[in-house]
C-alpha cells in the first residue's frame, strides 16, 4: 500500500516508511520542484521513496 501512496505523495510515502525528518526535507524540496517544473521531477522522488519503502522492508523482514 506504501507503494501506491508513493505515486501520489513520496514525502507523505517517506514518513510513514519510518523516516519522518527525511519525509519533511524532501517535501520542503518536492513541493518547488513540482510546481515549477510542471510535475518533471516527480519520477526522481517516486524512486527515492520506492527505494526507501524497500530498504525498510528488507531491513525488517517479513
Amino acid at each position: 500500500m506504501n507503494y501506491v501512496l508513493a505515486l501520489l505523495l513520496p514525502p507523505l510515502s517517506i514518513m510513514i516508511a519510518g523516516r519522518p525528518i527525511l519525509g519533511i526535507i524532501v517535501f520542503l524540496i518536492w513541493l518547488p520542484a513540482v510546481i515549477f517544473s510542471s510535475g518533471l521531477t516527480h519520477p526522481m522522488f517516486i524512486l527515492l521513496a520506492w527505494f526507501l519503502i524497500h530498504q525498510g522492508v528488507v531491513t525488517k523482514g517479513p
